[in-house]
């Protein structure tokens, strides 16, 4: 008789196997993207950079917004990751690992390649629909990770509150992509003090009157 654990293994190879693909195939496209922008990254530039034909790729995704569709849901399980460590941190130390995250935040929204392949998919999805689906819906899964930690340090906010707050962050995060481009030699430990500054001010300070 076989063993259950030994079945269980052999099930699991090829799912593993094929996440693997995938995942070479992504890792390809980026580089592609980064070097020749979303309309010059075609199928069979992926597929030469996977060293892959293009039949295999289309085994795996149906086109190249299937593509995106797959980086962007990298992006967010990341993201769902590190929302789910903050999750179960106490109230009191809440903030300053929050802030204490900040300098990773910058280095990797100023890393070059990160933010040129993040222009190029806000590019493509100002004209493609089908990508602006992507990114609208990425963005509204990011807004409510968000909302939970904003209703644990801003208790007294009310939900346009919170809800406005967490769009001036999407604004500083998404805008430093487009600083990374313009001025890349920008002080980064200044900038640094800096936004930790205005994130705890924007995290903390009494929300305002409403009319």
């Amino acid at each position: 008789m076989n063993n259950p654990s030994t079945l269980k293994a052999q099930g699991s190879k090829p799912r593993q196997n094929r996440e693997a693909r995938q995942q070479h195939i992504l890792d390809a496209t980026l580089r592609c993207v980064r070097r020749s922008g979303f309309h010059g990254a075609s199928m069979s530039h992926i597929a030469a950079e996977a060293k892959m034909s293009v039949g295999v790729i289309y085994r795996y995704f149906a086109n190249k917004e299937a593509i995106i569709e797959a980086i962007v849901a990298n992006d967010l399980a990341e993201m769902r990751a590190k929302f789910a460590e903050w999750e179960n941190l106490p109230d009191d130390v809440l903030l300053d690992t929050l802030l204490d995250t900040l300098e990773m935040a910058v280095e990797h929204k100023y890393t070059g390649d990160n933010a040129a392949l993040a222009l190029e998919v806000l590019a493509e999805a100002a004209r493609n629909p089908r990508v602006a689906a992507i990114v609208e819906n990425a963005d509204t899964q990011e807004r409510e990770l968000g909302r939970s930690l904003c209703r644990r340090l801003m208790p007294a906010g009310s939900e346009a509150q919170m809800a406005a707050r967490g769009e001036i962050i999407g604004m500083i995060f998404d805008g430093m992509m487009i600083r990374a481009i313009s001025n890349p030699a920008i002080d980064r430990k200044a900038l640094l003090a800096e936004l930790r500054h205005v994130m705890r001010v924007l995290f903390t300070m009494p929300a305002g009157p409403q009319d």
